[in-house]
């Protein structure tokens, strides 16, 4: 039997859509409906299961459009910051996602990437499976604010996605598509922004294997700066392909990278 003065389930999840809002915690639900917590459990069950709802991590749950249903459900760029506030974490989308955001997407990701401080387990959303990649400064990696339909989300700045990607060629599609990537990035790319970045990340091996790559890729001009900075670290050689062995491969005397594997880009 209805509760007399109370909305249902189903019309105070329409409410927040009507909102923008495309994602609550359990609790928003028991408040806004003043149902208990019981009766709200059940309801909002029967909504994930006609795929109304979400559900990528217990007691928080997406809201999906009538006309996201019958695909996968809602893209994760429209519920990540609540996500990762309900989580209690810091984040930024980075990687393949950042990229993607920042106009290099000659391969889309299958994954929305984020980075964070500490270990997340992967979730998947419908169709939308969410990674996690811990890194360490996390708050001082440089981000600009990306509006989305349902608010901004902060996204790694461009110099910062070109170093992480060259960081973590594993989950970046290897060191082909890393290569493509800092091809169709390098419009956007400022060279005192990537120094700076470079700073800030500390270390000179993924700096000296990006301005090796960028050359490679024929942006040379970007790479003064950086050039400049690893100059004063002194740094000794590194490969290209750290999980390589260095046997038989040429050193680039530049940026002093033994360049362990051959690589394409298709840009």
């Amino acid at each position: 039997m209805p509760s007399l003065g109370l909305p249902s389930i189903p019309a105070w999840v329409d409410s927040l859509q009507a909102k923008s809002r495309y994602a609550f915690r359990r609790e928003e639900a028991i408040e806004g409906t003043g149902r208990s917590a019981f009766a709200v459990r059940m309801g909002l069950w029967r909504l994930v299961r006609k795929g109304r709802l979400l559900s990528p991590r217990r007691g928080f749950f997406v809201i999906v459009p009538l006309e996201y249903m019958g695909g996968g459900g809602l893209p994760a760029n429209r519920y990540i910051h609540d996500l990762m506030a309900f989580l209690g974490q810091p984040y930024y989308v980075g990687l393949l996602s950042a990229a993607e955001i920042h106009g290099a997407a000659h391969q889309a990701s299958q994954e929305f990437q984020i980075v964070t401080n500490r270990p997340v387990r992967t979730i998947q959303a419908g169709r939308a499976r969410i990674t996690f990649h811990v890194k360490r400064l996390l708050e001082r990696t440089p981000v600009v604010q990306v509006k989305t339909v349902s608010g901004t989300i902060p996204v790694s700045a461009p110099e910062a996605t070109a170093l992480d990607v060259v960081q973590r060629p594993h989950v970046s599609g290897g060191l082909d598509n890393v290569a493509t990537i800092l091809a169709e990035l390098g419009e956007r790319l400022d060279p005192a922004k990537l120094a700076a970045a470079a700073r800030i990340l500390g270390e000179e091996a993924p700096a000296q294997r990006l301005g090796h790559l960028l050359d490679f890729v024929g942006h040379e001009r970007l790479s003064g700066p950086l050039a400049k900075w690893l100059s004063r670290r002194k740094p000794y050689p590194v490969r290209l392909r750290p999980d390589r062995p260095a046997a038989g491969a040429k050193m680039d005397p530049k940026w002093l990278v033994l360049v362990n594997e051959a690589v394409e880009s298709e840009a």
